[in-house]
């Protein structure tokens, strides 16, 4: 590929990740809460590994979990992975199960060299997700719940190492807005439609730190850590009131506030500890611990004023989140046969949500596997993977719900930084 060639698909990538958002669609009536359901920035490498990576760096894969891995980027390689997935949910409360399908793009990310121990990394990643859509029966009238959007972020990362030690950083944009709606319907009157919006503009930063100790030529061991501080989110919330019956009335401003000093994201910790083995072939496992302490998180939702038996929002705490994962992966043979350059994962995780339902934890575990095809040039990885997570409340209850869920990514792997020579 031509210089020229390299900047302008540079440039198209580049914009294609400022204009397009990730269109991940979430069905789950728990994501109704606070900012939704939360991501935790996995590839779908990590994901068939229980979503690891605070200790691992390569420079073959793209790890947006700890930007201190931007450091290991090969000085020759261009790095663009962008990855999908698809998910089929079965839930059950009580008597009454239902289905649903959710998925879409799930994030696009890219990785550079600036220098020999200097990488960088741009992308699109999703924070969290809101989908929803259910009824029940009040006295004298019926009410239906629906919400939709979620929060995404535009970053940029930078890191460099010395002596086994790098250090990385990502600055980033969180936009999005998300949507809660309510339409109440009273016997022999009106449906009124009350929208709860929450819209963010707000900047993010995220710092990451790895250590790796050589063991023996062929074996190395990787500590990682990461740390998101906690800030005020900035943007706007609204609630708005409409009788639907009427056609020509606007929707009616009740409530307004600006998110400042009254919605805050929390401190969050991430510490992981990685073992690799290269030689003919590659062993890897690692295992990856995160905190987040949302109860110290300030949320302040608004409640509905035009009408004071109708609530928007209850008033709600969080609990402070966890998340314990594990995985591995292994290659036969870096170099031979095709069969034997396949990549196979597993892991699993268990955690904790921020969620506290009328005083009931949602807890949530899963297991993936995956594998990884080379491609006949045997730098771009396509990356398939599985896995199955068990979300439900407790002590009481509530919703149970099962995911079967299929991960796709394409991890393109370029020389573009390598200059013939002329004879």
């Amino acid at each position: 590929m031509k210089i020229t060639d390299k900047i302008l698909t540079l440039i198209a990538v580049v914009a294609l990740s400022t204009l397009a958002s990730p269109a991940q669609v979430t069905t789950t009536p728990y994501s109704m809460y606070g900012y939704g359901i939360l991501n935790d920035h996995a590839t779908s490498m990590q994901r068939q590994m229980g979503g690891v990576g605070y200790a691992m760096n390569s420079g073959r894969q793209i790890n947006v979990k700890n930007p201190a891995s931007y450091a290991y980027c090969d000085s020759l390689t261009f790095l663009w992975d962008v990855g999908a997935d698809i998910s089929f949910l079965h839930s059950a409360e009580g008597d009454l199960k239902e289905n649903s399908i959710g998925g879409g793009l799930d994030y696009l990310t890219m990785q550079f060299p600036i220098s020999k121990y200097m990488g960088a990394s741009i992308g699109l990643v999703p924070t969290s997700s809101v989908g929803y859509a259910f009824g029940n029966e009040i006295k004298h009238g019926a009410m239906e719940n629906q919400g939709s959007g979620g929060l995404n972020e535009l970053y940029a990362g930078v890191a460099g190492r010395y002596a086994g030690v790098s250090l990385g950083v990502n600055f980033s944009y969180m936009f999005g807005s998300i949507v809660n709606d309510v339409y109440a319907t009273p016997q022999d009157s009106k449906q009124t439609l009350f929208e709860h919006v929450m819209q963010i503009r707000d900047w993010n930063v995220n710092i990451g730190l790895q250590y790796t100790l050589p063991v023996t030529k062929y074996d190395f061991v990787t500590l990682g850590v990461t740390f998101q501080p906690k800030k005020t989110f900035l943007g706007k919330t609204w609630v708005t009131n409409q009788n639907l019956s009427d056609s020509k009335q606007l929707p009616d401003t009740v409530a307004y506030m600006k998110m400042k000093d009254h919605y805050y994201q929390p401190n969050t910790y991430g510490v992981g500890i990685n073992y690799r083995h290269d030689r003919q072939s590659h062993f890897m496992v690692e295992a990856d611990f995160t905190f987040q302490d949302w109860s110290k998180a300030q949320y302040s939702p608004l409640y509905s004023t035009a009408d004071p038996k109708v609530v928007v929002f209850e008033g709600m705490k969080f609990n402070n989140r966890y998340r314990a994962s594990f995985g591995a992966e292994y290659t036969n043979r870096i170099r031979g046969p095709y069969l034997r350059r396949i990549t196979y994962r597993a892991g699993g995780y268990f955690s904790q949500d921020y969620l506290n339902i009328r005083g009931n934890k949602v807890k949530e575990f899963g297991l993936s596997c995956g594998l990884g095809f080379p491609t006949a040039d045997g730098k771009t990885l396509i990356n398939l993977g599985f896995d199955w997570k068990h979300r439900q409340a407790s002590p009481q209850k509530l919703i149970s719900e099962n995911y079967f869920n299929i991960t796709l990514g394409v991890n393109f792997n370029e020389v573009w930084f390598w200059q013939r020579k002329i004879k």
